[in-house]
């Protein structure tokens, strides 16, 4: 198979899993669904960020999110309600 015969390939799944993605209601990967300060005085900000696959990853990082930051606590999560839902109160200072 010639590069471009795999590239339109490529592009056929991607709008497919892009049909599928919006018919679940899932994120597409690495799109951030929630994000938010720690604390009013905090240097960490609280981030959920979708797999594309209906699971997210939350995160507690600090510095300047996405470009240069460190994780502090990661989680996983297999759906993106019940970790924007942990998010929001990590955020009003609850655990």
């Amino acid at each position: 198979m010639n590069t471009n015969t795999q590239l339109r390939k490529l592009r056929k799944l991607e709008q497919e899993s892009r049909r599928i993605r919006e018919q679940l209601g899932v994120s597409n990967p690495g799109q951030i669904v929630f994000q938010a300060p720690q604390s009013r005085w905090s240097d960490n900000d609280i981030v959920v960020e979708a797999d594309g696959i209906g699971g997210t990853r939350l995160l507690v990082v600090e510095g300047n999110y996405p470009i240069d930051y460190s994780i502090k606590s990661e989680r996983e999560f297999r759906g993106e309600d019940a970790a924007c839902e942990a998010a929001q109160k990590m955020e009003k200072g609850r655990p």
